[in-house]
């Protein structure tokens, strides 16, 4: 059950217009949240992503599953169902039974998945298999829902970086 604070901030970003993904990214940051606090575990940091984006889907942020072929058919199922329960389309089964397994099952996973170094392997190998005119199309896109505010900031960031890198 995602927090009370976390829907309230996707609303907020929703009503930014920002992305759905940018919306949803506030559920998977709530997920990593509860694993290094110790409420359970995820076996890797892409089952983690994978829960908040399905956390997300259910409640409400307009993020469609992914197409056929681009990830097993019981995957793309299982995100079609969380956008449908989401959307109102489909009411949800109480299936206590099946919910308590898997919050046990979650709990004897591994917590360190989802260490800075972890996430950082995942985006980088995420990246990796976009080609560079979707990074580039992806980093325009952040540069329209910036503001100016948002630009300087990042800049700075980026600036402080490179100093630390290249020392």
């Amino acid at each position: 059950m995602p927090l009370k604070r976390t829907i309230e901030k996707a609303r907020r970003d929703k009503y930014e217009g920002k992305s759905a993904s940018t919306q949803a990214g506030e559920f998977v940051r709530d997920e990593i949240d509860k694993i290094r606090h110790g409420e359970h575990g995820a076996r890797s940091a892409k089952q983690a992503i994978a829960i908040g984006l399905s956390e997300a889907r259910r409640a409400g942020v307009d993020l469609p599953p992914p197409q056929r072929g681009q990830t097993s058919e019981r995957t793309r199922k299982s995100a079609e169902y969380a956008y449908e329960a989401g959307q109102g389309q489909r009411k949800p089964k109480r299936r206590p039974r099946v919910s308590r397994a898997v919050t046990k099952a979650l709990k004897r996973e591994p917590r360190n998945t989802v260490s800075p170094k972890a996430l950082s392997q995942q985006a980088r190998s995420a990246a990796s298999q976009r080609t560079a005119a979707q990074r580039s199309a992806a980093a325009r896109k952040a540069v329209r829902t910036k503001g100016a505010a948002g630009r300087s900031a990042a800049a700075k960031k980026a600036v402080r970086t490179r100093g630390r890198r290249t020392r």
